[in-house]
């Protein structure tokens, strides 16, 4: 009999199920099945966290937000064919006392608009004569670098409501700018 309970503990007695085994498998089953969903969701859980990091890290908008950027070069800028043709402007400020100003300007129109090329060309003597006055019309504060822009906008605007046509200018470049005060 001693034999018996012996095989009985080691398992080769009774084949007819041990029902403490059966809910130690169905309980390893579960513990191990919920092991690896915790390992999966861990593993998305990283995989997320990983990716919106780089992308932080990566992304030019993360880095754009503190530099201001003017709307001119936010979008892809037209590109222009540009009038350089126009001699050097030169005139005196409308101050009481008067300083020397010397101007280059170069006109941007649309490219290869031949209508536009030619007018600027045909009006040119115009041009200088609206650039000399509108330049001696100015004081040496209107000419300081802080406004050179609303100065180019005003030449701009002037140019297209006042002396052409049938075409418009979408630019004004100055290559050469000199206030010499007395």
């Amino acid at each position: 009999m001693a034999d018996e309970g012996a095989a009985d503990d080691l398992g080769g007695g009774d084949l007819g199920g041990d029902t403490s085994s059966k809910k130690g498998g169905v309980g390893g089953l579960f513990s191990g099945l919920l092991k690896w969903i915790l390992i999966g969701v861990a593993a998305v859980i990283l995989v997320v966290t990983i990716a919106v990091v780089v992308f932080k890290i990566m992304s030019p908008s993360g880095s754009a937000k503190n530099i201001p950027i003017s709307e001119e070069y936010k979008t892809t800028r037209e590109e222009l064919d540009w009038y350089r043709s126009i001699e050097q402007i030169r005139t005196q400020t409308s101050d009481l006392v008067p300083a020397s100003v010397t101007v280059t300007v170069a006109i941007g129109y649309k490219k290869d608009d031949k209508r536009a090329a030619s007018e600027i060309t045909a009006r040119q003597v115009e041009l200088i004569d609206f650039l000399r006055r509108f330049f001696a019309e100015c004081t040496v504060d209107d000419l300081k670098a802080t406004n050179e822009d609303v100065i180019k906008q005003q030449i701009k605007d002037q140019i297209n409501e006042d002396i052409l046509t049938s075409s418009t200018i979408r630019d004004v470049k100055f290559t050469q700018k000199d206030v010499i005060q007395q």
